[in-house]
């Protein structure tokens, strides 16, 4: 067996140290950006469609991994019908994921955003204990109580209560969580590894959210837009897609190298930071 592969068999435990912080740190970066970016878009823009501007990112998902494989760049298990039973339920997380992400930024201010992600890091922890047996020390238990104990402080003060915002925040939280286990071990799995699981992710979804799209009309507005006239937004959106790759993989990347929970937490550590990207209350891009 060669080194590299030897390297990707590795327990997560024998991973050295540098590698788990790199592919935290790339994944903070990545996560970051594409807030920054999507907000831009959805917010400053007003860009009408946050489900097309999510078919935007598994498209370029696709069209770049298909390209790496063809070039023998990347190597991932052929489309058969095995692929269906092996990433099964990701994909279905996958698009969850993305389009209550992509509506809870359009729907909230960066502050509240902020403050509500930190509930997908109690909901992991209780479904890595769950689903791969995972045990926690009391310590870990009660940090985390106390950090979902002051985001409730924080919401209960929100002036500008939005029902609906919440909702797509709590249920991106809960597909965050969700989707972060059953990376982590969907990994094992014999013939996906980190590419194949990006790629089948976006492939098998890609259609029935661009067929959804269109039925509820999300497909047309998004289409007559007039900002795609303006180059500045064009060039946030293409940003905005590439990111949605590179995001993905930075994710995929962390859950391999560590454990679900700290993906999350890492998460959770970057949005603070973007909590100081704030311009009255929201953020602020010159445009």
């Amino acid at each position: 067996m060669s080194a590299k592969s030897t390297s990707a068999n590795l327990p997560e435990a024998e991973h050295s140290g540098l590698l788990k912080f790199l592919s935290a740190a790339f994944y903070a970066v990545s996560s970051f950006l594409i807030i920054v970016v999507n907000k831009t878009i959805l917010t400053n823009y007003r860009f009408p469609s946050y489900m097309f501007l999510g078919i935007g990112q598994m498209a370029t998902t696709i069209i770049i991994l298909y390209a790496a494989k063809m070039n023998q760049t990347v190597h991932f298990q052929d489309f058969d019908r095995s692929i269906f039973i092996k990433i099964f339920p990701l994909p279905l997380l996958y698009v969850g994921n993305h389009i209550t992400g992509l509506a809870s930024t359009k729907k909230l201010s960066l502050p509240m955003f902020t403050v509500l992600r930190k509930f997908t890091i109690l909901m992991t922890m209780i479904m890595e204990a769950r689903i791969l047996k995972k045990c926690y020390p009391n310590r870990l238990i009660y940090s985390v109580l106390a950090i979902v104990f002051g985001a409730l402080v924080a919401a209960s003060s929100d002036l500008a209560f939005d029902a609906e915002g919440y909702m797509f925040i709590l249920l991106n939280d809960v597909f965050t969580a969700a989707s972060g286990v059953y990376t982590k071990k969907k990994l094992e799995t014999e013939g996906l590894g980190k590419y194949g699981i990006l790629f089948y992710n976006a492939f098998i979804i890609f259609i029935p959210t661009l067929l959804a799209s269109a039925f509820t009309g999300d497909l047309h507005k998004a289409i007559t837009n007039e900002q795609w006239l303006n180059t500045h937004f064009v060039s946030c959106f293409l940003m905005s897609c590439i990111m949605g790759f590179v995001l993905m993989y930075s994710i995929v990347l962390c859950s391999h190298y560590n454990s679900a929970l700290t993906t999350t937490v890492v998460g959770a550590i970057k949005n603070v930071a973007v909590a100081y990207i704030v311009c009255q209350g929201d953020l602020c891009i010159p445009t």
